[in-house]
């Protein structure tokens, strides 16, 4: 794939992750073509990754859309995400616990002060860089991309879903798995990450909602009003995480500086 094209897949993939192309919406090869002043070709490549990522669906006679996951779908990806993420813990015990440990409690520890300022959104940031961290260590290549794409399947998530997060007892279960990693305690830990992304699947209101649709010009404004897709964009576009900006739980903090 050209360089064009990705830029112009991590252009839509932007806007489909901050809501501005919404799921179902029709991403006509034409339009696109004349928005970012390339060859349908061009549109086609960047459609295409889109495609295998999972953020837009293809289909035969009617063009490309951006994918609306079933419940279902949303189901399987966090029982993959859950898989890939039990077979990294079942691979520290051969790397060396001590840097391995440090990373993951200051993470922790970040995401304790976000909620002590009651700042559930940055909590939400730094949850899901602690999973980014954790599969990051094995520093399997392969392990890696496949995580990013599943957390891009899952932000779409919150483009369709409302979500409503419980933060702290996120918060407490990662340090609960920094602890039983700690102990080597593999199993324990890996049934905990079960749970834990129960939990996640549990915070998506899996149901339908009027989307309202913007016309392609100005969903993919923001971005084609300057060079698109530059390269601080393309890195927050693919950056996925499971815990987004929730509705606000009415419930106080535990967690506080």
């Amino acid at each position: 794939m050209s360089g064009r094209s990705e830029q112009i897949a991590a252009t839509i993939c932007e806007a489909i992750l901050a809501h501005r192309l919404v799921p179902g919406a029709k991403l006509g090869e034409r339009e696109l073509a004349d928005i970012f002043n390339v060859s349908r070709i061009v549109i086609r490549q960047a459609l295409i990754r889109l495609a295998e990522d999972g953020l837009v669906t293809v289909e035969r006679n009617r063009g490309a859309f951006v994918a609306k996951p079933s419940v279902a779908e949303a189901i399987e990806v966090f029982e993959t995400l859950t898989i890939v993420e039990q077979g990294v813990i079942a691979q520290l015990g051969n790397y060396p616990r001590h840097s391995l440990l440090t990373e993951l409690r200051a993470n922790v520890e970040r995401q304790k002060t976000a909620l002590g300022q009651d700042n559930e959104r940055l909590a939400g940031e730094f949850g899901m860089e602690f999973h980014d961290l954790l599969v990051s260590l094995t520093r399997n290549r392969v392990a890696i991309e496949l995580h990013a794409q599943l957390k891009r399947r899952a932000r779409l998530l919150e483009a369709l879903y409302r979500c409503d997060f419980d933060h702290c007892q996120l918060c407490d279960e990662h340090e609960q798995l920094v602890l039983l990693i700690d102990r080597r305690q593999w199993t324990k830990a890996q049934q905990l990450l079960d749970e834990h992304y129960r939990l996640v699947a549990r915070g998506y209101r899996i149901e339908d909602e009027n989307l309202t649709t913007q016309p392609l010009h100005l969903a993919l404004a923001p971005a084609t009003a300057k060079p698109a897709a530059t390269e601080e964009a393309r890195i927050v576009a693919l950056k996925l995480p499971h815990q987004a900006h929730s509705h606000k739980n009415d419930r106080k903090h535990r967690h506080t500086k």
